[in-house]
C-alpha cells in the first residue's frame, strides 16, 4: 500500500506538482493525427497534464500547440481563425504562429513595440505513425523525440486508437500492468478454456529493472505442455508493451503482434488511453478487417464509441450495460468488451483510488515495482537528476514476447532474439 502522502505525490500531475514536474520531462501523446485532418482546419480544444491547450494544423501542414487563451485579454482561441500559418484571435485580430510569436497586431498602431514583447505559450509537436506528440517541460531539458519501435515501423504495420477513461491515470496504468486479473475479469466461460490464463490462474510474476523502467515476466504452468511465458515491458512513465504471438487471445487467424497502451493524463481525474498495435512479422501487415474485429472485441470499435468523442457507450452512466444473466452463464463480469470490463473496475475505484486501504499480494509485484520507480523518479527529478526512460537509446530496441517454453528450458535463451526490435 501507499501512504496518503505518497498516493497524493504520485497521482497529482498538474503544473507545479512533484509528479507533474516529472511527467513534463517526457514526450506525451497529444492527439491522433486524424483529429487534425486538414491544413488551416478548425482548431482542436485539448487538455493534457492539467493544462488547457489548442492544437492546429497550419498552412504548411505542421502542427502547433498553444495556450487555449489569447495573451491579450484571455479570449478563447478555440474560436480563432486558422489562416496563413497562424491563429488569429477573433476578438481583436492578434495573430500567433505555431511557435507562439505574435506576427500581426492590427488593433495597435503601426510600428508598435508591443508586438515584439507579446508571446503565446507554445509547446513543440511532432507526428509519428498517426500520433501527435508534445513536450511540455523546460526547453533546456527537452529529450530527443519519441522513438519506440511502433512509431517508426511501416504505417501498414501499425494501428492506434484512443479512448477516454474517467479516472486518474495511475489506476488505469496499474490495471494494464496487472496480469493476473485476466484470468477473472476477462474470462469467457465457453470460448477460452484452453487459454493459459484459464488453465493456470496463479501466474508466477518476476520483475527486472531496466534503463527505461522494467520488464516483467508472467509464467503459467501448462503441465505436460510446458510453461506459457509472457514478457511485458513497462516504459517510463506510463507505457506498457505486451505480445500476442501464439494465437491464444484472438483465434487461429489472429495476426501475431505486439500491442500496448500509453495512459496520458488529461488532468488529475481523467485520462486518454492510446491503444497501439504493431504487426510482429515484418512480412505480414495488420489487416483492416482484423483490426476492426479486434477493436470491437475490446469494446472500443466504431459502434462502441459515442459519436464525436472517444467515450465508450457502455460507461458509468449505464453501469457498462452489465447483464447479470450473462454473468452467470457466459462471462465473469457480465460486461461486453475487454476494454469495457477494465474501465468498469478502474473507474469504479473512484476518481483517485485510496491506496492506503489496500492489501497487496504476490500477484501485485509489477504494480508495486512501478509505484516504487515512479516515487524514486519524482525524488531524482526534484534533486536535479535524470529519471529513467528519457533517452531513446534506453528503450528504442526493446520488444515484448510470449510463447510456450518446455519444462526446464530458460525463456531468456528461447526469447533472446524475439525481445529485440526488428525495425
Amino acid at each position: 500500500m501507499l501512504s496518503p502522502e505518497e498516493n497524493t505525490r504520485v497521482t497529482r500531475i498538474g503544473p507545479g506538482s512533484p509528479c507533474g514536474k516529472l511527467f513534463r520531462r517526457y514526450w506525451w501523446p497529444l492527439c491522433l493525427s486524424i483529429e487534425l485532418p486538414e491544413n488551416d482546419g478548425a482548431p482542436l480544444r485539448l487538455r493534457l497534464l492539467g493544462e488547457d491547450l489548442i492544437a492546429f494544423r497550419d498552412t504548411s501542414g505542421a502542427v502547433g500547440l498553444v495556450d487555449a487563451y489569447c495573451p491579450h485579454r484571455r479570449a478563447p482561441l478555440f474560436f480563432a481563425r486558422n489562416e496563413e500559418c497562424g491563429l488569429r484571435c477573433v476578438y481583436h485580430g492578434w495573430k500567433f504562429d505555431r511557435h507562439g510569436d505574435c506576427i500581426d497586431m492590427p488593433s495597435e498602431p503601426v510600428g508598435t513595440t508591443l508586438q515584439a514583447k507579446v508571446k503565446l505559450l507554445a509547446y513543440p509537436a511532432v507526428e509519428k505513425n498517426g500520433v501527435v506528440w508534445t513536450y511540455m517541460g523546460q526547453k533546456d531539458l527537452q529529450p530527443p523525440e519519441p522513438d519506440y519501435e511502433w512509431t517508426r515501423a511501416p504505417a501498414k504495420h501499425v494501428f492506434v486508437s484512443k479512448t477516454f477513461e474517467n479516472c486518474n491515470y495511475l489506476q488505469a496504468l496499474e490495471g494494464g500492468l496487472d496480469t493476473s486479473h485476466s484470468s477473472f475479469a476477462h474470462n469467457n466461460f465457453k470460448s477460452n478454456k484452453a487459454e493459459p490464463r484459464q488453465r493456470d490462474r496463479t501466474p508466477k510474476i518476476d520483475v527486472e529493472r531496466t534503463d527505461c523502467g522494467y520488464y516483467y515476466v508472467s509464467t503459467r504452468d501448462m503441465g505436460e505442455d510446458g510453461k506459457y511465458v509472457r514478457v511485458y515491458q513497462y516504459i517510463m512513465p506510463a507505457q506498457q508493451m505486451r505480445a500476442n504471438c501464439v494465437g491464444w487471445f484472438g483465434g487461429k487467424n489472429e495476426t501475431p503482434r505486439q500491442d500496448g497502451h500509453i495512459w496520458a493524463p488529461i488532468d488529475d481525474t481523467t485520462t486518454h488511453v492510446y491503444n497501439w498495435m504493431l504487426a510482429y512479422d515484418e512480412t505480414i501487415p495488420l489487416k483492416p478487417d482484423w483490426i476492426e474485429s479486434r477493436e470491437s472485441g475490446m469494446g472500443r470499435g466504431a459502434g462502441d464509441i459515442i459519436p464525436g468523442t472517444f467515450r465508450l457507450k457502455r460507461n458509468q452512466s449505464n453501469d457498462y450495460a452489465i447483464d447479470r444473466a450473462m454473468q452467470k452463464t457466459q462471462n465473469y463480469t457480465g460486461i461486453v468488451g475487454i476494454n469495457t470490463q477494465d474501465f468498469a473496475l478502474q473507474e469504479g475505484m473512484g476518481s483517485i483510488a485510496d491506496r492506503s486501504r489496500e492489501f497487496l499480494g504476490s500477484s501485485d509485484k509489477a504494480v508495486v515495482a512501478m509505484r516504487r520507480i515512479l516515487l524514486e523518479a519524482i525524488e531524482i527529478n526534484e534533486k536535479g537528476g535524470n529519471p529513467r526512460g528519457l533517452h531513446p537509446a534506453q528503450y528504442r530496441n526493446i520488444r515484448a514476447h510470449d510463447n510456450m517454453v518446455q519444462a526446464g528450458a530458460d525463456w531468456r535463451i528461447a526469447f533472446e532474439k524475439e525481445l529485440v526490435a526488428k525495425w
